[in-house]
């Protein structure tokens, strides 16, 4: 039987205040040693809010919540795989990749090939001058496995603490699109509330009444499919995990293919068949990363990037539109 990792959560407490990462979480951890728990850090098993925290000084503030993944020892580093890949921009720093949907980013307990680090290692090779003395791709955000669109990869250190930064900062400019079921009302705003883990599964992120961390989700909707279906556009203020899906679905919008956050859509569904059929049984969650903007790390000019929504998407839309 393959070995789970271990996931600790650990929330820093009013009266915390500048503490260095590595000190806080040995302290709060004492079954992991301060080494330890430095080799998490810097492996990119440690995030806060979606975002990976690399850096052991990091300086840790009162209501910080911080998710630390203890994987199972593995005999070797992730292998390089020839895994075909969509290059949006490159250059001597940074990559940025449209991730296809049903893609793992980083290896961990289950998914030890097939993943976006083991494609980029492949793809790199001797492009890499090292993340943390060793050289591998730096990857400061995720999206989740089902959800496509923009990552941007660091190739230095130099790049991965800059590009934390901006992620930690929410300076960076993330626009999705989901499809979702109904139609928001109003057809525009802005959707606030505290997100949090969800105390009934782990796996799970809820809207919490105290505690969690303030997220802010900007939401348009492009396109309105009788009452049944929309295509919403979300710009993200705040960087939660699930934020998208959990806000909307809070709202009574939860995404097609959504098998976490959606609740009793598919019998209340007012479609003909067999359309009614396709939507209900959409192989994923309809979320795409579209848009990516950030500041290059070493030239400081503002990059922008956009891609388009995949073929399974588009193919939907396009049913959609035809009923």
């Amino acid at each position: 039987m393959q070995e789970e990792n271990k996931i600790f959560s650990v929330t820093a407490e009013d009266g915390v205040k500048k503490e260095r990462l590595d000190k806080f979480l040995a302290e709060r951890l004492p079954e992991m040693s301060r080494a330890q728990i430095q080799r998490l850090i810097t492996s990119g098993c440690v995030e806060s809010d979606d975002v990976l925290i690399v850096d052991n000084a990091h300086k840790v503030k009162a209501g910080d919540v911080f998710q630390i993944v203890v994987p199972p020892a593995v005999e070797a580093e992730p292998a390089a795989e020839d895994i075909p890949l969509n290059i949006v921009y490159e250059d001597d720093d940074l990559l940025v990749v449209n991730k296809p949907a049903g893609m793992t980013v980083h290896p961990a307990a289950g998914a030890y090939s097939g993943t976006l680090v083991n494609a980029l290692l492949f793809y790199c090779r001797d492009k890499l001058s090292g993340i943390g003395g060793v050289k591998r791709p730096g990857i400061v955000h995720r999206i989740d496995k089902e959800t496509s669109g923009l990552l941007v990869v660091a190739k230095n250190d130099m790049a991965h603490k800059n590009l934390s930064e901006q992620f930690a900062e929410h300076s960076i400019e993330r626009t999705y699109q989901a499809i979702v079921y109904g139609v928001p009302q109003p057809l525009s705003g802005t959707i606030e509330g505290n997100i949090g883990r969800s105390a009934s599964d782990r796996k799970k992120m809820a809207l919490v009444e105290s505690g969690g961390k303030s997220a802010v989700t900007h939401y348009q909707t492009l396109q309105a499919f009788g009452r049944a279906v929309a295509l919403v556009q979300c710009r993200l203020e705040t960087g939660r995990t699930h934020q998208i899906r959990v806000h909307l679905s809070s709202r009574g919008h939860a995404l097609v293919g959504d098998k976490v956050y959606v609740k009793n859509k598919k019998s209340e569904l007012m479609l003909p068949e067999p359309l009614k059929s396709e939507v209900n049984h959409f192989a994923r969650q309809a979320l795409h990363a579209k848009s990516l903007g950030f500041v290059h790390p070493r030239s400081k000019q503002w990059l922008q990037f956009d891609s388009q929504l995949p073929a399974d998407m588009q193919n939907l839309l396009a049913l959609l539109a035809d009923n």
